[in-house]
Order: C-alpha cells, then sequence, then structure tokens
C-alpha cells in the first residue's frame, strides 16, 4: 500500500508532502475571492515564476521571499484548503478522497497530470502580461479548478 494509503497528511514526513504536488501549477494562478460568499474564482493568470512548461515554481526554495503572498501549505491551514483546485492531493486527501489515476504517485509518470490535461500547460498567461486591474476578464472554468 502506497505512503498517501497508509498515512495521514500529519503523519508524512516533509519529503512525503512534497511528493504529494502533482505539477499541475494551478496554486500558481491568480484567484479572485468574491467578498460576499468566499467563493474562489481561478484566473489563468500565472506567477512570474512558473515554468509554463514543467507548471512548476522556477523559484521554489526562495519563492516565499519572492512572493510575499505566496502560500506554504502546511497542516496549521487545512482548513483553508478550499482554495485549493478540486483535484489537488493535498485537498482530496485532507477530504478523505483518493487520488486521480493521472497523479504522477499513481501514474508513476511525471507526465501523466499534462497528458490528462490537468495541468495549466499551455493555458495560462505570465502576469507580467496582464494588468492586475484586468484580472477578471481572465477568470477561467477549468472542471477541475472548483
Amino acid at each position: 500500500m502506497a505512503f498517501w494509503q497508509q498515512k495521514s497528511l500529519a503523519e508524512m514526513s516533509t519529503a512525503e508532502w512534497e511528493a504529494l504536488c502533482d505539477g499541475c501549477g494551478k496554486c500558481c494562478l491568480h484567484k479572485l475571492e468574491d467578498e460576499d460568499t468566499g467563493e474562489c474564482f481561478y484566473t489563468r493568470v500565472a506567477c512570474r515564476y512558473l515554468d509554463e512548461n514543467s507548471s512548476r515554481c522556477g523559484c521554489y526554495s526562495e519563492r516565499l521571499q519572492r512572493v510575499p503572498d505566496c502560500t506554504k501549505l502546511t497542516l496549521a491551514d487545512i482548513d483553508k484548503f478550499h482554495w485549493l483546485p478540486a483535484s489537488c492531493a493535498y485537498r482530496l486527501l485532507a477530504n478523505g478522497q483518493p487520488l486521480p489515476d493521472w497523479h504522477p504517485l499513481v501514474s508513476g509518470d511525471p507526465d501523466s497530470v499534462h497528458r490528462a490535461g490537468a495541468s495549466v500547460r499551455g493555458r495560462c498567461l505570465s502576469e507580467e502580461q496582464v494588468h492586475p486591474d484586468d484580472l477578471e476578464a481572465h477568470i477561467v472554468h477549468w472542471v477541475d479548478c472548483a
């Protein structure tokens, strides 16, 4: 049985926790929150440091210093995971759900997330190309960004 099926998020090592990331890149997209309802809307506008080819952060170890509002996922924030995409392993496991078949831990292939169309590869713009006041015009309604 795989580690994510045997352990809770709290029991995982740092390496196991990090391995849960499927590399979709959706957490690097700018999101807008409806102040009245709390509903989260994804845009196709990505952080300037997102490597669009790999859908991974290009400065992961320094991201918290370079991007002041970048979020480090921790167990303390588990009740706030609602902003993560519905397909995110952290959110799925926190809610007692299995990982999808395309997740690299399940498939054994790091490109399976891209082949399944579950990543932002080829679907986003850098924040350097979009004025912050124009984010609403870039809201997306991808099925897996619920």
